[in-house]
C-alpha cells in the first residue's frame, strides 16, 4: 500500500495467505461495558476492543461516574459497577457517531436522576432515534430528540425507569431494543417489551441476551417478538470477548478476491456474532470453508454471483459487494433497507462507488443488484464510514489503481486495520 495523509493506494498482489486474529468485537465490548457498569462489584473484560467507538463509550460511562481502568495494549478493562444507581446527577455526553453508545446510554441514563443530554457528530444528528424515545416514554422516562425527524441530540430528564409494558419498532435498528433490554432489569417493575414489525439484525438481539445472561440476568423471549425482563442486578465477573466477526469478514473476503487462503483465529461457527455466517455466503459463491473450535479458514475458488437475503448479517453487505465484483454473473442483496440509516446511506453510497469501479448497480427498495463488468481503478470516497473503507480496499488487492480516501476512518472500529492488511501481504 502507498500511504498519503488523506488516502491510501492499494497495490495488487498474488493470492493472500496467512492467519490473523482481529481485535475484540465492538458489539460485545459495548454490551459488556453497560452490564459491567450497572453490575454489583468489579468486572474484568478481557479481549476488549480499543477503538473510537469503545473509547467514546468508556468516556461517557466515566462522565456518569463509573470507575473504569482501561489497558488498551492488553485488551483489558476493569469496571467497578454502580449497582444500578448512576452516580452522576446529570451529564452532557458526547457519543461521536457511535450508534451503540447513543442508543444504549439513552436507555441506561433513564435509570438515573437528573438531566442527561447525548449529542454527537453532524452525521449522528441525522440518524433516527425517535422510536427509542417513544419506547422510553412508555416506560416512564421523560425523553425527547432535538433535531428534525426525531434525531439526536437526545435529552433524558430521568427519575428512574418505571417499567411495565412497552412496544418498540424493530425495522430501523435492533440497537433500540438492545438498549432497552440492557437497562430493563433495574426498572421499578418487570418489563415486557413487544416488537412491532420486522426485527432487523436478529443475531444482535441474541448477542444482547447472551451477554445479559453471562452477567446474571436471564430474559425470557417468545420467538424474539416479546421479551419478559425480570427485576434483578447484574453480577460482576471476568468476561472474555471474542474477536470481531465483522472485522474478520474483510480477511475472509481477501482470500476470496485473490484466490488465497486465510485463517481467522479465535472464532467458531458457535460465535455469539451472527456475522460469522458471512462465510456461508462465500461458500455458496465457490469458496471452501473449514471450521474448528477456535478458527475458521476460507480458501478462494472460482466465484459465481448469488442472490442472498442479508438482514441478519447486514454489516457485511459492503464486504460481499467487493467480492461480487470478481464473480461470474450478478449478485443480488436484499433485506437490508435499514442500512441506509447507518454511518452513511450504505446502499446509496455503495452504488455510487461501485459504479466508479465499472460495475452496473441497481438500487432496490431493500438492497441492490450488482452486475460485474470490466473493472478499472478509481478514487473511492468513504463517507466517514469505516466499513466503506475496509470493504472497498479489498478490490485493490486485485484491481490496480484503487485509492481509498480518508483511510483513518477505520479507527471507529478497527484502528490497526491497515497494518493487519499489510501483514497479509
Amino acid at each position: 500500500m502507498n500511504d498519503e495523509r488523506d488516502q491510501i493506494e492499494i497495490l495488487p498482489r498474488g493470492p493472500v495467505r496467512g492467519s490473523i486474529r482481529p481485535p475484540g468485537s465492538k458489539s460485545i465490548t459495548n454490551r459488556a461495558l453497560v452490564c459491567a457498569a450497572l453490575a454489583d462489584g468489579r468486572s474484568l473484560l478481557a479481549g476488549a476492543l480499543d477503538s473510537e467507538d469503545t473509547r467514546v463509550m468508556i468516556a461517557a460511562l466515566e462522565r456518569l461516574g463509573i470507575a473504569l481502568e482501561a489497558r488498551p495494549d492488553a485488551g483489558k478493562i476493569a469496571v467497578t459497577g454502580c449497582g444500578g444507581r448512576l452516580p452522576a446527577g446529570g451529564a452532557e455526553l458526547y457519543v461521536a457517531n457511535s450508534g451503540t453508545t447513543v442508543r444504549f446510554l439513552a436507555a441506561m441514563v433513564g435509570l438515573g436522576h437528573g438531566i442527561f443530554r447525548l449529542d454527537g457528530t453532524p452525521r449522528m444528528r441525522k440518524r433516527p432515534i425517535g422510536d427509542l424515545v417513544d419506547s422510553l416514554r412508555q416506560l416512564g422516562v421523560d425523553a425527547s430528540a432535538e433535531s428534525p425527524h426525531a434525531c439526536p441530540p437526545v435529552v433524558i430528564r430521568a427519575a428512574g425507569l418505571s417499567g411495565g409494558q412497552a412496544t418498540v419498532r424493530g425495522d430501523v435498528s435492533s440497537q433500540f431494543l438492545s438498549g432497552l433490554l440492557l437497562a430493563a432489569p433495574y426498572a421499578a417493575q418487570p418489563v415486557v417489551m413487544t416488537v412491532q414489525g420486522k426485527l432487523v439484525s436478529q443475531p444482535y438481539i441474541r448477542m444482547t441476551l447472551a451477554v445479559m445472561d453471562a452477567f446474571g440476568v436471564n430474559v425470557a423471549s417468545d420467538g424474539l417478538r416479546k421479551f419478559h425482563v425480570p427485576q434483578g442486578h447484574y453480577q460482576a465477573r471476568h468476561y472474555a470477548i471474542e474477536p470481531d466477526a465483522s472485522a474478520a469478514s474483510y480477511f475472509f473476503a481477501a482470500a476470496a478476491v485473490t484466490g488465497g487462503e486465510v485463517t481467522v483465529e479465535g472464532l467458531s461457527r458457535d460465535s455469539l456474532q451472527g456475522d460469522v455466517a458471512f462465510v456461508d455466503v462465500l461458500e455458496k459463491m465457490g469458496c471452501r470453508v473449514t471450521a474448528a473450535a477456535d478458527q475458521i479458514r476460507v480458501r478462494g475458488g472460482k466465484l459465481k454471483g448469488v442472490a442472498v437475503e442479508m438482514n441478519a448479517i447486514s454489516d457485511t453487505v459492503q464486504t460481499l459487494a467487493a467480492v461480487a465484483l470478481f464473480a461470474e454473473g450478478p449478485t443480488t442483496i436484499t433485506g437490508v433497507g435499514h442500512i441506509r440509516h447507518k454511518e452513511t446511506d450504505r446502499i446509496g453510497a455503495l452504488a455510487v462507488e461501485l459504479r466508479k469501479l465499472g460495475a452496473t448497480v441497481d438500487e432496490l427498495p431493500d438492497g441492490l443488484r450488482l452486475t460485474p463488468a470490466a473493472l478499472h481503478g478509481a478514487v473511492i470516497e468513504t463517507y466517514q464510514d469505516h466499513r466503506m473503507a475496509m470493504s472497498l480496499a479489498l478490490v485493490g488487492l486485485r484491481q490496480p489503481g484503487v485509492v481509498i480516501r480518508d483511510p483513518g476512518c477505520t479507527a471507529k472500529t478497527y484502528p490497526r486495520f491497515w497494518d493487519d492488511l499489510r501483514a497479509l501481504g
